[in-house]
């Protein structure tokens, strides 16, 4: 009996390190993530995020590689989207048809640059600034998913794109 009690209280201190070390080795593992995975994985992300609001704004182009939908041609606002922009986000200082025209612009054309990692930290910013117009004037109460945007927006400024990227063989190129 006096074996069971000696085995069990040395043990005690072993179960108690066992728990820092498994910590400590998965921090060890997780530091191991190379930043072009995070940085590929957070623009592909935030890029679906954009697009896919960009393309319920227009009409005659369509192009969503998940569902498999392609529909090539010239695009157009949709007809209801600046009945949206008007009627709903009510956005100040700028009218609805210009406002939709514009975000509907930049859903587009800021995604696929971030995809490419061209001009990243620009279109990070650009994206950003969307992000926190919708907060304040449009969703106030949709602050959980603008701060993921925002994080993963945020991200991307301060750590670039990574090396899978245009940015990055450019900047290889032109010291």
């Amino acid at each position: 009996m006096n074996t069971h009690l000696e085995k069990s209280g040395a043990s005690a201190p072993a179960d108690a390190a066992l728990l820092p070390g498994l910590i400590r080795q998965f921090i060890r593992i997780a530091e191991r993530i190379p930043n072009t995975l995070l940085a590929f994985v957070a623009r592909f992300s935030i890029a679906a995020v954009f697009w896919k609001s960009g393309q319920t704004k227009i009409e005659g182009f369509a192009l969503d590689i998940v569902n498999l939908e392609f529909t090539l041609g010239w695009p157009r606002l949709s007809d209801s989207v600046v009945g949206l922009f008007r009627d709903e986000y009510q956005l100040p200082l700028i009218p609805p048809e210009i406002a939709a025209t514009l975000a509907a612009f930049a859903e587009h054309v800021f995604p696929v640059l971030i995809l490419l990692g061209f001009a990243t930290r620009l279109s990070a910013l650009a994206l950003l600034g969307m992000t926190m117009t919708i907060q304040l004037f449009v969703y106030p109460d949709a602050y959980p998913t603008h701060g993921t945007w925002a994080a993963v927006l945020l991200y991307l400024m301060v750590h670039g794109p990574g090396k899978l990227s245009v940015d990055h063989w450019i900047a290889r190129r032109c010291p």
